[in-house]
């Protein structure tokens, strides 16, 4: 392999490790707990515990997952913060989503001109 290869290669960050749990209530969704460990897989006290919250909301278009962070000190913190922080999700998607249809309907397909035949208006 060449050089100039290599040099794109992803490099796994063996500084930054976290071994995961999975824990679901099997009806809204999921935490995941990002436990920090060392290289040598012990547990690493020198950085802090992640949770992460997955759920899906469904939309015109089928089932949407989020993902979104979670705060908290323990397992039950996350799980009460859970249903917050999963309602912020969801908004800030349906806004970036508008954000999207808004720009799409801002503009004009032209075909044969230049640049895609892309008009702004």
């Amino acid at each position: 392999m060449s050089n100039e290869a290599e040099a794109g290669a992803p490099q796994f960050d063996g500084a930054d490790l976290y071994k995961e749990e999975v824990f679901t209530d099997r009806k809204v969704g999921t935490i995941r707990v990002m436990l920090p460990v060392t290289a040598d897989g012990e547990p690493d006290t020198s950085r802090g515990v992640i949770y992460t919250g997955q759920a899906q909301v469904m939309t015109a278009a089928g089932p949407m997952p989020l993902t979104f962070e979670i705060p908290g000190d323990t397992l039950g913190e996350a799980c009460d913060n859970f249903g917050e922080c999963a309602q912020q999700s969801i908004e800030e998607t349906a806004a970036k989503l508008e954000e999207m249809r808004r720009e799409q309907a801002s503009s004009i397909y032209v075909p044969g001109q230049e640049d895609g035949g892309k008009i702004q208006l």
